[in-house]
């Protein structure tokens, strides 16, 4: 589920123009992962919705995303850290396949 969408490029644009690289950052996430983390570590909710951002650059467009699991590592839940690791997992398939 999309809950944001940034178009963090309209600023250059502002300066260089239209044929400026673009940069969109989202904020997604599925509301169910992320009571699950809430429930298990409430620090949780400083880090969801998770940021994808999507980055046009010289050598083509990158797709840059933060490992909830590396976030939630220093509150010490295990259980919060496990459904991290599993929504790490399921973000980087999904990005591994809209990049091929």
């Amino acid at each position: 589920m999309q809950f944001m969408r940034l178009d963090l490029g309209e600023i250059v644009r502002k300066e260089r123009g239209e044929n400026a690289p673009r940069s969109l950052r989202y904020l997604i996430g599925n509301p169910l992962i992320m009571k699950q983390m809430l429930e298990r570590s409430p620090d949780a909710g400083s880090y969801a919705p998770v940021t994808i951002l999507v980055d046009e650059r010289l050598d083509g467009v990158r797709l840059s995303y933060d490992r909830m699991a590396t976030f939630l590592a220093p509150y010490g839940s295990g259980e919060a850290l496990k459904v991290a690791r599993d929504l790490d997992a399921k973000i980087e398939t999904i990005l591994t396949n809209v990049a091929n």
